[in-house]
């Protein structure tokens, strides 16, 4: 006669998974009970010997059993398993490198620097935690009036990921940017452009052209000087100044950004650091608005060496400190 049933102990005696267990197993669901036996006694089907090996070999991978139990009742596939387990894994590596890379920092240093770095460091060991604060941060102190598209950049810019497989100076820096938004009133000297936020979009949309300009040179390594990126600068400026492009409002622009905000050491510090998180994939801005300063005062010098750095007559009623466009 076929035996179309089995109990609890013929499962556990044919499978080797202790009565405990597969008892666990059923009533987590994972296991569905066919029939009761006369005294009240599980009884299983044919298939609960290919759900016990299934269950087996995913509990070797340590998958949980909450999850298997998503699996085998339909809530999702195999392949959605599969994917959000291997998401899972690389988080834990990239916590255990983290982990990693933060012991060395500390061991790699003499004992009065550790209790430093121990203090900074201990704020960046939760990553998804610690990458949302470097967001909020500059969701925050960024102007609201700035186009989504570019607010987006620069936010993406200003809060790097942290490295999935970082070493100990990444680790060091990613923790100093956060010592540093967390200073007293690091970016609030950053509120300087009242009169080019008559027109943001627009605005911006000029800026832009002078970064990429900008962004080009420096890759090709060109000493800063007049051209298409300090023409694209001052006229974005000017425009929405409602000025002209002379030589007297660039040497009162030249007054204005030699003195903004991108020259504050703490902001030179903070893109230094993005750089070394990032690996120098993105562009400091503080290097960038030194190079079209720089290259702003070459083309006062250039075009009119006797002109006046005081301020054009059409705008000596107006004030606002200018930088590069997005105050960074």
């Amino acid at each position: 006669m076929t035996q179309d049933t089995w109990s609890i102990g013929e499962l556990a005696a044919g499978t080797g998974v202790p009565v405990k267990t597969l008892r666990y197993y059923s009533d987590s669901g994972l296991l569905p009970v066919a029939a009761r036996s006369t005294g009240g006694h599980r009884r299983f089907g044919p298939e609960a010997w290919e759900r016990i090996r299934l269950i087996r070999r995913l509990r070797a991978l340590d998958t949980p059993i909450a999850t298997i139990t998503q699996m085998v009742t339909g809530e999702r596939s195999f392949g959605e398993l599969v994917t959000t387990e291997l998401e899972t894994v690389q988080e834990r590596l990239t916590e255990l490198r983290w982990r990693q890379a933060t012991l060395e920092s500390l061991d790699d240093c003499p004992s009065d620097e550790r209790l430093r770095r121990l203090e900074i460091l201990s704020r960046v060991q939760r990553l998804p935690q610690a990458h949302r604060t470097l967001t909020d941060h500059w969701h925050r102190e960024l102007p609201a009036t700035m186009p989504r598209r570019r607010l987006d950049i620069m936010i993406a810019m200003l809060s790097p990921d942290p490295p999935r497989d970082p070493d100990p100076a990444t680790v060091l820096a990613y923790a100093e940017l956060h010592l540093l938004i967390s200073t007293p009133s690091f970016t609030r000297w950053t509120q300087d452009h009242d009169e080019e936020m008559r027109d943001a979009p627009a605005f911006y949309g000029e800026i832009d052209e002078a970064a990429a300009l900008t962004t080009a040179a420096l890759a090709r390594g060109l000493p800063p000087g007049a051209g298409d990126a300090v023409n694209a600068f001052v006229s974005a400026h000017a425009r929405a100044r409602r000025e002209s492009d002379t030589p007297a409002f660039r040497a009162f622009l030249y007054g204005l950004v030699s003195r903004s905000s991108g020259f504050d050491p703490r902001l030179e510090r903070y893109w230094a650091l993005v750089g070394t998180v990032t690996g120098g994939r993105v562009l400091n801005m503080t290097v960038a608005h030194r190079w079209l300063t720089d290259g702003l005062s070459i083309s006062i010098a250039g075009s009119a060496p006797s002109v006046s750095r005081s301020r054009p007559a059409s705008v000596k009623a107006r004030t606002g400190q200018g930088s590069w466009g997005s105050r960074y």
